[in-house]
């Protein structure tokens, strides 16, 4: 493949990371206007109506099994519904700035969800990753206590971690799948059990919510959250990991909870402190360790789309 290639494909990976990293970021300024079930069901709907062609079957697709209709469902209910009430009253509670750095966890929480549920041996270097990895969060806990400007909550920290442990299990499922549906397909698959699973406390809560008190700003940030969480992160990780393998792909997660945190600061005003950028140090190396290629050459294993 050529070098223009190549770079394609990586700023392909690194702005779907990028993108997912913001759009946790500034869902602080949406929880702060909107109420969670119902932004979590406007965005499942949004995704909804500009994806409905993903749905189609291509020719060649074997049609779902059962199995494989159980596994989405639980996808869904886990990486979508579940995730998304867990890291909106998270990042609510806290701050953006905690939730980039709780999101770091991610990819060592895979490792020891496979390692339980799907029996991968845990190396050294992932055993260091999740080292890491819980020195962040632990020193993420003990911000809270010198750190008001940050307005990081016990029920926060909980909540964010349990976005992380559901997102991780989405991925382990995701392993189960079989390669026979297409990852646009589950993509809109599993968004549409997303809102069949919140329309009801959705729309319990448009009952009694003044729409007009949404501004033009808040309704256009409300369609990027939407497009970027369901439709555009995904695209984005699929083209790129068609001509880089996953191992190295998921360097790239780095920017996840990098953006996140930039979003924060930069945006949102939240304060950065010496035991914020020491967990952030942390979380960062739990990353690099657990997605840093062993080998350079490394064949490519069945692409996931990226957190949610």
């Amino acid at each position: 493949m050529s070098r223009s290639g190549i770079l394609g494909a990586y700023t392909s990976l690194a702005a779907s990371m990028a993108l997912v990293g913001s759009y946790v970021g500034l869902s602080k300024l949406l929880v702060a206007a909107v109420p969670i079930f119902l932004l979590a069901w406007l965005r499942f709907a949004i995704a909804a109506l500009a994806m409905p062609h993903w749905l189609r079957r291509r020719a060649g697709e074997a049609p779902l099994s059962p199995h494989d209709r159980r596994l989405l469902f639980l996808e869904s209910f886990l990486g979508n519904f579940l995730f998304s009430i867990f890291m909106l009253y998270g990042v609510k509670l806290s701050s953006a700035l905690a939730a980039g750095i709780a999101m770091a966890g991610i990819p060592a929480a895979v490792a020891l969800l496979s390692r339980v549920f799907l029996g991968e041996r845990i190396t050294p270097r992932v055993a260091w990753a999740i080292a890491f990895a819980a020195g962040g969060i632990a020193l993420l806990a003990l911000a809270r206590a010198g750190d008001a400007g940050a307005g990081l909550s016990p029920l926060g920290f909980v909540l964010l971690l349990g976005a992380v442990f559901c997102e991780a299990s989405y991925v382990v499922i995701g392993k189960r799948l079989t390669g026979q549906v297409s990852p646009r397909r589950i993509s809109a698959i599993i968004n549409l059990w997303g809102l069949v699973l919140v329309t009801p406390f959705g729309l319990w809560q448009a009952l009694s919510f003044d729409f007009t008190s949404l501004t033009p700003s808040l309704w256009a940030l409300l369609l990027f959250y939407a497009l970027t969480a369901s439709v555009v992160t995904v695209w984005l990780w699929m083209r790129g990991l068609r001509h880089v393998p996953a191992s190295r792909a998921g360097v790239f997660t780095v920017l996840l909870p990098t953006s996140a945190a930039a979003i924060g600061v930069l945006v949102l005003g939240e304060a950065f402190t010496a035991l914020h950028a020491l967990a952030f140090a942390l979380a960062l190396a739990g990353v690099l360790l657990a997605t840093w290629p062993a080998r350079i050459a490394s064949s490519a294993r069945p692409a996931t789309r990226p957190p949610a």
